[in-house]
């Protein structure tokens, strides 16, 4: 096949998404709008002989300080064939359009998964002292095209950074824990849960927890619960303004793009999340919850409620996002994982984040400026 790259209206790139199964809530256009500190670009890929748009991306431009140079980026996507054989073709023009644009590195991270491990595998490898990483475990499923991408990324130039690049902005996780709902009843996803997560979720049932839904004036209250959750978890908190910039840009390209969650008892909200949609994927996107009230369970309730909120919408995956790797007790991100792996979904581990320096030198002084900061 034949491609031609050019920049796109946000009109074809939204309509090229909703023709999809899913794509990442990071590549809509409207999450250009989200992250108004970056200048954006939607970019669309044709096919040469039928005209026929068969790609899309999004990409953040962000200014170097000083100079009209930019690092160009494509979180979680751009949204292609990357398992076409010729990813050469798909890749190239990206790049030289880059490049005219004034970037002077690119930085993407291919929404493609290599390898998924099972609960019950991990909780085998949490229980086994010789196991401290999730990699140390023998996945239950291993997508061998992923490695063929991996290698020709590398062998146009692409970069990958131990910890899967240095960067600028938001880095994506590379491992993220998801529910499949597809071909499954909501049944057998709540047997799937761990004896204590069905326990907690009945605990929260008889003292009467109720979850509700809120909009865009809950969010002062949203900002609330979450302040209390950075303070108590030693993390620098996004302003109240994120969250309805977040809100106003996404709901206004699909009125259910976002949705927020309270779990209230007794009237008072003790947890609340933020929930994303695009297509057959739905994310569990930002949670927090008060230091009080926890013995009531409330999280669990929440969890449980979006999960089936999204098997209703016709979801194919709950995706928990992030998770660290490490499997060590000790590590003060394993209880994140401990309390993601009770819903009995899988493990997934993505291609990660990769670096394509346009210009070395100016690439190699972002990696320094950003080692120090």
């Amino acid at each position: 096949m034949s491609l031609t790259l050019r920049t796109i209206s946000r009109e074809q790139h939204l309509a090229y998404i909703q023709s999809l199964p899913a794509a990442s809530h990071m590549q809509v256009p409207a999450w250009a709008d989200v992250k108004a500190e970056w200048r954006s670009e939607s970019l669309g890929w044709f096919d040469g002989k039928t005209g026929e748009l068969v790609g899309a991306g999004l990409v953040l431009y962000r200014q170097l300080p000083k100079i009209k140079r930019y690092l160009a980026y494509l979180p979680e996507g751009p949204v292609i064939n990357w398992f076409a054989p010729n990813l050469t073709d798909w890749l190239e023009p990206m790049l030289a359009h880059l490049k005219h644009q004034g970037a002077f590195s690119v930085k993407m991270g291919p929404p493609v998964i290599i390898r998924r491990w099972e609960a019950t595998s991990i909780k085998a490898g949490i229980q086994n002292p010789d196991v401290k990483r999730l990699r140390d475990i023998e996945a239950d499923f291993i997508e061998p095209r992923a490695f063929e991408v991996a290698d020709k990324l590398r062998r146009m130039g692409w970069q990958q950074g131990e910890d899967g690049g240095a960067g600028f902005g938001d880095v994506q996780p590379r491992y993220v824990y998801q529910v499949p709902l597809a071909n499954r009843s909501l049944e057998e996803v709540h047997k799937n849960f761990n004896q204590l997560w069905r326990r907690n979720i009945k605990k929260a049932e008889k003292a009467g927890v109720e979850v509700v839904q809120g909009g865009y004036q809950d969010l002062e209250e949203w900002q609330r619960l979450y302040e209390i959750t950075a303070v108590r978890d030693h993390f620098r908190p996004r302003p109240l303004s994120y969250f309805q910039r977040m809100w106003t840009a996404l709901n206004t390209e699909d009125p259910n793009r976002m949705r927020l969650y309270f779990a209230r008892h007794n009237g008072v909200n003790l947890s609340a999340a933020t929930m994303l949609i695009v297509g057959g994927h739905v994310w569990y996107s930002y949670g927090a919850s008060d230091n009080i009230g926890r013995e009531v369970r409330p999280s669990n309730a929440m969890q449980w409620r979006m999960l089936r909120d999204a098997y209703a919408l016709g979801a194919t995956v709950y995706d928990l996002r992030g998770i660290s790797d490490s499997l060590d007790e000790t590590d003060h991100l394993f209880g994140l994982i401990q309390f993601k792996v009770g819903t009995g979904g899988q493990a997934a581990e993505y291609l990660g984040e990769w670096d394509f320096p346009l210009n070395k030198l100016l690439h190699k002084a972002l990696d320094i400026y950003m080692s120090r900061r």
